[in-house]
């Protein structure tokens, strides 16, 4: 399997492939997350077949490694420790909190809602529902803003990104007719619609698999437990009984403020990748780089895009199998909008108590986030029955919400709180998932808008599944969940795993009985050893690649 590239600059040093004998190396099932790769090293290299790239083509790690890291030791076990949980702090912290507020961005006109905003724009709830779909439209329309992930730094996209958020959010205060909500909407998806795939790039950059897939569900918390402050602020604004500004827009004004100050934070701290991150050091640097590089075969970043790899990423049927489950899944996501409205139609639940009780909501789904990546933490290869594991209660909360009598009003609470926000936390294991289990930075790039796209499509349906003709008790709609979002789309997950599974053990039994690979960097006629990370090969491409389980 050889491809050659052509060299666009005399400076360009072609990168070559090699297999070397394994070194003491023990693959095992339990360890299938990690791919042992020799490190850096200078080496002259013997005669041998090669799959040369060129310089253009690799990882944009290359030029920082060739400077620095022959200056830096092996990280030590208790280093490795402490620079784990530096990174796992910063870096999840940092990520999580422009997920929070992306969907508090997202959730403006849910909570809005329970205003009078429906009155002051003329929304009904059909309407409500096609601005919904709109955002939506948006997102399909927005992944071609998955260029500028591999064309510019990744720092400057997220800031310009969320500086477009704030005008919108700001604009919605000039909104009074429903054209002007769905004109907002459809333009606040298209921005927002990388905002995902950007976040999780930058936790791939940092984080091995194992700390991502465990930290996965805190990192979704995020989005879950958005009704906590966003509730205690929507709770707030209710108590103004004064003001001659309608208080939909006051709370508008406070979100889009928030997510000012969240761009001004993104411009002075966040990192494209590892070698401009300003919370690390030159050596903490190289160690992150070796860390992630050695324990998922794949490349941090990379600035070219290859046509080869888009290619392999549509001819892979887990790409198709993963935009299954989100087309599936994401059918019950309308559920997370719909909430508000769902508590004020059980009756005797005011506006300011709908508040709380999303607040109560967003605790339990953090909770449960929390339970989730603890479990993970400590147990590997479990992704795929995890995800079937945390979509159990909101397919009992579901069939509860469905068939409770009408009048057992706190019953029913009590199950649309069960089902609506605990399902967040498999689509987010699957979301990490999914990009753990492809290498090729142009590939996963596809894989993403692969995926975005049936997500897309999916909630562009769900908010028609709630029409107003079968109000009060929406059985359509909670049908629809309950067999395509909380039962089918969870199956898939063991389908993917019972494929990847089968592709390790054929991989493992060749690594036990052959060869190794390693790159090589040729400069002057002479060859330097490389971890294969940085070639930029897919995980079709290099048969060292173990996809984690």
């Amino acid at each position: 399997m050889t491809q050659s590239h052509s060299s666009s600059s005399l400076e360009e040093h072609p990168v070559v492939v090699s297999r070397k004998e394994s070194e003491g190396f023990d693959y095992t099932e339990n360890e299938a997350q990690q791919v042992h790769t020799l490190a850096p090293e200078q080496e002259k290299a013997g005669d041998s077949d090669f799959k040369v790239i060129t310089s253009r083509d690799a990882d944009v790690t290359l030029k920082f490694l060739e400077e620095n890291d022959h200056l830096v030791e092996p990280i030590t076990p208790e280093e490795e420790r402490k620079l784990s949980r530096k990174v796992m702090w910063i870096v999840v912290s940092l990520t999580a909190l422009i997920n929070l507020i992306l969907y508090a961005d997202k959730a403006v006109m849910s909570y809005a809602a329970i205003f009078t905003f429906f009155e002051d724009t003329g929304l009904t709830q059909n309407k409500y529902n096609n601005a919904n779909t709109l955002f939506y439209f948006g997102y399909i329309v927005g992944q071609g803003n998955l260029y500028f992930l591999q064309k510019f730094p990744l720092s400057r996209v997220m800031f310009v990104m969320t500086s477009f958020w704030t005008i919108i959010i700001f604009l919605h205060c000039a909104a009074y007719n429903y054209q002007g909500v769905y004109t907002l909407r459809f333009f606040l998806g298209f921005v927002e619609s990388i905002g995902v795939p950007s976040l999780n790039t930058t936790m791939g950059q940092f984080l091995t698999p194992q700390e991502k897939s465990a930290t996965a569900p805190v990192f979704y918390a995020a989005c879950m437990g958005v009704t906590i402050p966003v509730g205690f602020i929507a709770y707030g604004v209710l108590n103004i009984t004064n003001s001659s500004i309608p208080t939909w827009k006051i709370f508008s004004i406070i979100i889009g403020c928030c997510t000012f100050l969240l761009s001004i934070l993104i411009l002075i701290v966040y990192p494209s990748n590892p070698t401009d991150a300003k919370f690390l050091s030159k050596k903490e640097k190289i160690w992150v780089i070796r860390r992630v590089q050695q324990s998922t075969g794949s490349s941090i970043e990379q600035k070219t895009f290859k046509p080869y790899q888009a290619k392999e990423a549509l001819k892979d049927p887990i790409s198709w199998i993963f935009g299954a489950f989100f087309l599936l899944q994401q059918l019950a996501n309308n559920l997370t909008y719909q909430q508000n409205l769902l508590f004020e139609d059980l009756g005797n639940i005011t506006a300011l108590d709908s508040t709380l009780v999303s607040v109560a909501s967003g605790g339990f789904a953090v909770v449960m986030a929390v339970i989730a990546s603890t479990f993970l933490m400590y147990k590997k290869n479990f992704i795929a029955f995890s995800v079937v594991i945390w979509s159990i209660p909101s397919f009992v909360g579901s069939i509860g919400a469905a068939s409770l009598p009408w009048h057992n009003s706190i019953g029913l609470l009590a199950f649309v709180c069960l089902a609506c926000p605990v399902f967040g936390i498999p689509w987010i294991l699957m979301f990490s998932w999914n990009a753990q289990t492809c290498s090729g930075y142009t590939k996963k790039l596809t894989r993403n808008a692969i995926i975005m796209f049936w997500f897309g499509v999916s909630n562009i349906i769900s908010p028609q599944l709630w029409q107003e003709r079968d109000a009060p008790r929406y059985i359509p709609a909670w049908v629809v969940q309950i067999v395509l979002s909380f039962f089918l789309a969870p199956s898939l997950a063991l389908v993917i795993w019972f494929i990847l599974r089968r592709r390790n053990k054929e991989r493992l039994a060749k690594l036990e009985s052959s060869s190794q690979q390693v790159g090589l960097i040729e400069e002057n006629g002479e060859k330097f050893k490389v971890n294969v990370a940085l070639l930029d090969l897919t995980d079709l491409e290099n048969e060292a690649f173990i996809y984690p389980l």
